[in-house]
């Protein structure tokens, strides 16, 4: 890695944790990724969600078509668990490369997923024969009960949910995606190897005020939702702290601006024109460049068993302006970061 002032070359990174969609919006946000990454968790939250290996399979085709010719871009397919999900085929699609991970939904979590599971006890065999064939687990950690309030049901999750089944299957290998706690920071501290987390860039930048300050800012909503500032600070500390542990993961969630701007907004953030920027940015804030190509490069393909990629991408202290609006097939799309100007900018 070499790192002057106004430079930065690292090993060429992934993205642990982002959603495609499918059809024209699909084809037009794939390019963003590819031009960045080498590889990417693809999410099987579509309508309807990717269940099976047959259907990853078929999915990841679709993806494939969509890379512009020139670039080396490989999706890694996950299939979405639901409380009939048949742990064979799992295995099968695990044993034969289709299937990367698989992903937990908590019914009614996120967007698309209300073909989640309804209780962590419906999918125990499962989430055992996981364990037993080293497949990684993905976990979208949030309760879902309508009297948790939506700014603790993270927390909540890791009481209930995560830690008993950690404490339980101690070789079953999870990521915690999306983290935005402090309470998920020191879970995961805490963990053993076996469980590690994605960060996403967002909730490096934001804070809950960002949504609800000056008027409701649909474009700010994701979930989980952006916390406190403690929260934000104590995620800073983990995705700079070299720990290895924690990788990049954007949770880059395309939705089209009248789904975002609607009597009932779309919940994601759509970062994937300028993720690397976005995320050096605050590693260049804090005075850790250094530890940027470990989080970006390093230490996602360590935590699921992968090799490191070859080549490089280089970065440079050059203004970027960010426009207000991008491409997304059907409709247009606004980017995180829209109408500001980031510090850093890819270049190669």
């Amino acid at each position: 890695m070499t790192n002057p002032a106004d430079s930065l070359t690292i090993r060429r990174p992934d993205d642990w944790h982002l959603h495609f969609r499918d059809g024209a919006t699909m084809r037009a946000v794939v390019p963003h990724t590819a031009r960045q990454f080498a590889r990417a968790i693809v999410m099987p939250n579509l309508s309807p969600p990717v269940t099976t290996t047959a259907l990853a399979r078929a999915y990841r085709e679709r993806l494939l078509e969509a890379v512009p010719e020139g670039n080396d871009f490989t999706p890694l397919m996950t299939a979405y668990l639901t409380d009939q999900t048949d742990a064979d085929d799992l295995a099968a699609g695990f044993a034969d490369g289709v299937l990367t991970a698989a992903k937990l939904y908590p019914a009614g979590a996120t967007t698309n997923s209300s073909h989640g599971v309804t209780d962590i006890a419906n999918i125990e065999s499962v989430l055992e024969r996981m364990a037993a064939i080293g497949m990684p687990l993905c976990v979208h950690g949030e309760v879902t009960h309508a009297d948790i309030d939506i700014f603790d049901r993270e927390a909540v999750f890791i009481d209930r949910i995560l830690s008993p089944l950690v404490d339980r299957m101690p070789h079953l290998k999870v990521i915690f995606e999306h983290i935005t706690t402090r309470q998920a920071v020191e879970f995961v501290d805490g963990a053993g190897p076996n469980v590690g987390a994605t960060i996403t860039p967002q909730h490096l930048h934001i804070n809950r005020n960002a949504i609800l300050v000056g008027g409701i800012r649909p474009h700010m909503f994701c979930l989980p939702v952006a916390k406190r500032e403690e929260h934000r600070l104590a995620l800073r500390r983990a995705a700079t702290s070299g720990s290895k542990k924690y990788f990049l993961g954007t949770d880059s969630a395309p939705h089209h601006r009248h789904a975002k701007e609607s009597d009932c907004g779309c919940a994601g953030i759509f970062n994937a024109p300028y993720a690397l920027e976005s995320y050096v940015e605050v590693f260049d804030e804090v005075g850790a460049l250094g530890q940027f190509e470990s989080f970006a490069s390093f230490n996602g393909p360590e935590f699921y068993g992968l090799p490191v990629n070859e080549g490089s991408v280089t970065l440079e202290k050059v203004d970027v302006a960010v426009p207000e609006e991008v491409d997304g097939g059907d409709a247009s799309i606004v980017p995180f970061h829209a109408g500001e100007t980031l510090k850093w900018r890819l270049v190669s």
